[in-house]
């Protein structure tokens, strides 16, 4: 059984990591907010059907608390926000830098902690937080002192990823967490496409962007979400945040095959950087005995 959940994750963050390869060609079309809005409403819609199972599951007079609709809201509108950033970040830049520079929130979380939350950081997150900005550097400036606009984007939205994390983790653990997903998709799709209508006023309709849609709706959201409950059921967290955070190498993997996307020496060296610091912000839980609950850590992508 460990084995196949181990399995279900390494699906789950290729997935992830082709889907910044399906986003890259809607912000090739100029598609941001309508994209965004159309992906996670059609998600929750996928969602819907799992908390309805919960609710006969558990108890036949099932309510929401009056708590959960007010972390629902916070969470939903951070996300839009990592979501807005991350898919209008994809106009400028590849699929490989958006994949990388986004996975920089597992580093930046124990940074964010320290500063408002006064949380101790652990010397490792220190390490890894400069060995992550150095390979940000590299991967988007190739060596050279010009940073490129969607990196910076890009940048922008791993801040809100944090943030959504530690509002996860913080204080939305309590809550039973289908409903809660199906909440906050609701809520970033509603914004997004709220921004969208007034912003984009219409998006360029093909097959691209209805295969785009599709897909990151019904599997990097909607399947990968209940693969990753399941399987984070059978395995420890700290070794599944290890897995997933393979999403990053994916991205540039997809992103070469499918996109034609290439990388300079220097920045697969950048890339490297990050991946390493990726690790090592995940190897102080291996002595915390699994106290990180990695789901909150990807979960509402």
């Amino acid at each position: 059984m460990r084995l196949k959940a181990d399995l279900a994750l390494l699906f789950v963050s290729i997935i992830w990591g082709s889907a910044f390869v399906a986003q890259r060609v809607a912000g090739q079309m100029g598609s941001v907010y309508l994209f965004n809005g159309a992906r996670y409403l059609l998600a929750a819609v996928i969602v819907w059907p799992f908390v309805m199972r919960v609710r006969r599951v558990e108890t036949q007079t099932y309510e929401i608390p009056r708590d959960q609709y007010q972390w629902m809201a916070v969470a939903g509108f951070v996300l839009f926000l990592g979501s807005a950033f991350q898919q209008l970040g994809l106009v400028y830049t590849t699929a490989g830098n958006a994949g990388f520079i986004t996975s920089l929130y597992v580093v930046l979380v124990p940074i964010v902690l320290f500063l408002i939350w006064r949380e101790k950081a652990h010397w490792i997150s220190i390490i890894a937080v400069l060995l992550a900005g150095t390979g940000a550097f590299f991967l988007s400036t190739a060596g050279r002192f010009e940073v490129r606009v969607g990196d910076i984007i890009e940048f922008g939205g791993a801040l809100f990823w944090t943030f959504h994390v530690i509002v996860l983790g913080k204080y939305a653990s309590k809550f039973e967490p289908m409903s809660f997903s199906m909440g906050q998709l609701v809520i970033c799709g509603v914004l997004n496409l709220g921004i969208g209508i007034f912003v984009e006023r219409s998006m360029p309709w093909n097959l691209s962007l209805l295969g785009a849609i599709v897909y990151t709706a019904f599997f990097s959201l909607g399947l990968c979400y209940t693969l990753q409950v399941w399987a984070q059921r059978h395995t420890p967290p700290a070794d599944a945040a290890l897995i997933l955070s393979l999403e990053s190498v994916f991205a540039v993997i997809c992103g070469w095959f499918l996109l034609d996307e290439t990388l300079a020496p220097i920045q697969i060296f950048g890339c490297a950087l990050i991946f390493v610091a990726v690790l090592l912000s995940q190897f102080k839980e291996w002595n915390r005995q699994g106290k990180m609950d990695s789901t909150h850590l990807v979960e509402g992508r």
